[in-house]
């Protein structure tokens, strides 16, 4: 019976190894076919005089082909091994990595997304003959143990959702974070509360935990990976991939396939090799810290060698980020020194995870610097270095200058003020109080409704408005075409034609019957929402680039450069609203569609970091975003978690930061550094959401609803907190700014 068993096995390798080398090695392949039908056939007719030793030759056989072919392995072949059913899945490493564990949270959809998979598990080690337990918080995807039951580990929003919730519980009770990423993406549905909304609330958590958080990626697919992957230590197992985006995704991009079409195999494997996502290569780009090494063709459940590696790896990983969290002593340099050699059995060294508050600081700063520095090579920074140093010079002078105005001299002048005010408010109450009597006079008329609503409301536009009377300092290119033009709810609203001058001039692209708002360029909301003459762009000199050497990008982005006179997708800039100073970071829809790259990334980054400096609001008007720039590869994705730490950092200083949608924002920027907002309003003509409708049904077969993505829609979700007509984003955005603020903030 062992001798079937055995032999059975090896039926499972082989077919295994046929799924994962799709046309390519079949004459190697073939051989171990027909060497193992023969054995099949022999044991069945009882010629063989010793089936054991046959069976164990064989074994030898499937071993040395495995290393042959392991070799050669190509991306592609990558993705597959990650993705087949034999792999081991998260299940696999709570029973074979872990001493004990028990499942939280439910299983069912009304509980928890049965693809989100959390535990309470422990490990213990050695110091001698003294035993000691750790605790951990253990919070992964699950694809396998029902696979179907399981959505292939697309997470649902609610199920990332818990999985915040459980991280929060591990820092209040002090313990560990150990995140497993399985997902080829995030569930792409907008309900509440809505995948977007719910991956940049848990980047802007994971960005400040003040507990050891280790990540290890299997497959990590774009948002749906990042949303528990933001760690002090990330890991990855060595037949994984970690992308912006699946083959399948980037080879319908490139072929720009519709209709149902599907990509050839060729360029689908084409794409695999040029989107640079093998563990090697995140290696290299330095956005994984280490490689997990896996036996040849990608581990399997029954590798229980791996097992005892992972489990030594994570250990080692979680040691590390706590000792640099405790500051780096003489001992305890050497004690990394030697536990970071590969002979160290982390079972019989103890270390106490608990760490102090000053420990817990200093982890959430070390956390946040090492995302900051990513990515920085990826870009032309075309910046002069005299220009560069008298800008740091310049900043530093501003932050002195607000740090002395504001946190020595204007915060005790306020504090005086606020007592000397409340002191007269009391006098002038007791004095009122005793004279009322005498001076009680009977009650006047009510306010009539109109001029409750004008005390109550936000401004709305009105046709004879002194302010602006459609003079407008920017007028579209189209205001000069001599045509009509007919508003798409014409049908429906009865809305006439309007004349192309008077829609893009006087009107600002709004029909005067229905209000729908027809698109209009980004240089419309700069030259008629801030003060004349007041905008100052920083660091244009930053470029957009090609860090892949993606075939054709190279061409495409100097194409867009030539189109827009612009260097990048993303604009920054210092700008005064009625005299309110604030900084600007601005992604433009016509430069490749506003995707967000290292450049744009960059630029953001540092546009918010200047904010902090200065006291100054921090402003991010979307003008359109198709998402993450997929042809740089994780150089494009690691902006996620990279961008959202600029804007926690900012947010925790004290700042204000607000984002502003127009026209259509999708993916990647509005699931990280622009949801995490507390503060987003929407023109009537965006639309905003996770995935676009043709993603939604391509990948999910769900026909959405019409208007599904529409600003009402996202203010109906929760998504924003308001949606705003054009012609009114002037007086709205300084209504907001004198109403809503951070605690640093003093330019009222």
């Amino acid at each position: 019976m062992d001798i079937e068993k055995r032999a059975q096995h090896l039926t499972d390798r082989l077919s295994y190894i046929r799924d994962i080398f799709v046309g390519r090695n079949g004459e190697i392949i073939d051989s171990l076919g027909v060497r193992l039908d023969s054995f099949f056939q022999n044991l069945a007719d009882g010629s063989m005089k010793s089936p054991l030793e046959e069976l164990v030759q064989l074994e030898k056989g499937f071993d040395e082909v495995e290393r042959l072919l392991d070799s050669s392995l190509t991306p592609m072949e990558k993705v597959r091994i990650v993705r087949h059913p034999q792999r081991f899945c998260l299940r696999d490493i709570l029973e074979n990595v872990y001493d004990n564990f028990t499942e939280i949270g439910g299983q069912d959809e009304h509980s928890i997304d049965p693809s989100m998979v959390i535990a309470r598990a422990t490990i213990t080690r050695h110091q001698g003959k003294k035993k000691y337990s750790q605790l951990i918080m253990v919070i992964g995807q699950e694809k396998g143990h029902g696979e179907e039951f399981r959505n292939g580990g697309s997470v649902k929003p609610w199920g990332n959702a818990k999985a915040r919730h459980f991280m929060q519980v591990a820092e209040t009770e002090n313990i560990p974070i150990h995140t497993y990423v399985f997902t080829p993406g995030s569930f792409p549905v907008e309900d509440y509360p809505g995948a977007a909304q719910q991956i940049a609330s848990n980047l802007y958590e994971m960005a400040g935990l003040s507990v050891p958080i280790i990540s290890v990626i299997s497959e990590g697919g774009s948002g749906g990976a990042e949303a528990i992957a933001l760690a002090d230590r990330r890991l990855m197992f060595s037949h994984g991939y970690y992308s912006v985006i699946s083959p399948e995704g980037a080879a319908a991009i490139e072929g720009r396939l519709k209709g149902g079409a599907r990509a050839t195999p060729e360029l689908i494997a084409h794409c695999a090799e040029r989107l640079h996502m093998t563990a090697q290569d995140n290696l290299n780009f330095g956005y994984v810290d280490r490689i997990v090494q896996e036996p040849c063709l990608g581990a399997r459940p029954f590798h229980y060698d791996f097992f005892r590696t992972l489990r030594q790896e994570v250990i080692r990983a979680t040691d590390e980020a706590v000792l640099g969290a405790r500051g780096f002593s003489p001992m305890r340099r050497l004690t990394l020194r030697r536990w970071g050699r590969d002979d160290t059995n982390m079972d019989e060294v103890f270390l106490s995870w608990n760490l102090s508050d000053s420990a817990r600081e200093k982890l959430v700063a070390k956390r946040q610097k090492k995302f900051l520095r990513l990515s920085k090579g990826a870009c032309w920074d075309r910046r002069p270095v005299l220009s560069r140093l008298r800008r740091n010079a310049r900043e530093s002078w501003d932050s002195l200058y607000a740090r002395v105005k504001f946190e020595l001299y204007t915060r005790h002048r306020q504090r005086i003020s606020n007592f000397m005010n409340e002191t007269l408010s009391m006098a002038v109450w007791l004095r009122d109080r005793m004279l009322y009597p005498i001076t009680r006079k009977p009650v006047g008329p009510r306010l009539r409704p109109e001029t409750v609503r004008e005390l109550t409301t936000l401004s709305t536009w009105k046709e004879e408005d002194e302010s602006r009377k459609g003079r407008w300092a920017y007028v579209s290119p189209r205001a000069r075409e001599d045509r009509t033009v007919t508003c798409p709810n014409a049908a429906t609203h009865g809305c006439l034609d309007l004349w192309a001058p008077d829609l893009y001039g006087e009107f600002a692209g709004v029909c005067t019957t229905c209000g729908h708002h027809f698109p209009m360029e980004y240089q419309w909301v700069v030259n008629n929402v801030f003060d004349a003459d007041s905008v100052r762009e920083f660091n244009a000199e930053v470029e957009a680039a090609n860090p892949l050497n993606f075939p054709g990008l190279g061409e495409s982005i100097q194409k867009a450069k030539e189109k827009t006179k612009l260097k990048s997708a993303c604009v920054t800039f210092e700008a005064r609203l009625n005299g309110i100073r604030m900084i600007v970071a601005m992604l433009v829809g016509p430069f490749r569609g506003g995707s967000v790259g290292a450049a744009e990334g960059l630029k953001f980054v540092e546009a918010a970091k200047l904010a902090e400096k200065k006291r100054y609001p921090f402003l991010a008007y979307v003008h359109g975003t198709a998402g993450i720039r997929i042809q740089e590869g994780t150089h494009g994705v690691i902006q996620m978690p990279r961008c959202t730490v600029a804007v926690r950092r900012y947010i925790e200083a004290g700042g204000l930061y607000l984002v502003l949608y127009d026209t259509n924002s999708y993916a990647g920027p509005v699931a990280s550094f622009l949801g995490c907002s507390p503060y987003q309003f929407a023109m009537r003509s965006s639309n905003l959401g996770f995935a676009g409708v043709g993603v939604i049904k391509e990948t999910t077969g769900i026909d959405v609803p019409p208007h599904y993505h529409s600003a009402y829609k996202a203010l109906s979700r929760g998504h924003i907190q308001g949606v705003w007509d054009r012609r009114e984003v002037r007086a709205n955005l300084e209504q907001l700014l004198l109403t809503a603020g951070g605690r640093n903030l003093y330019y009222r």
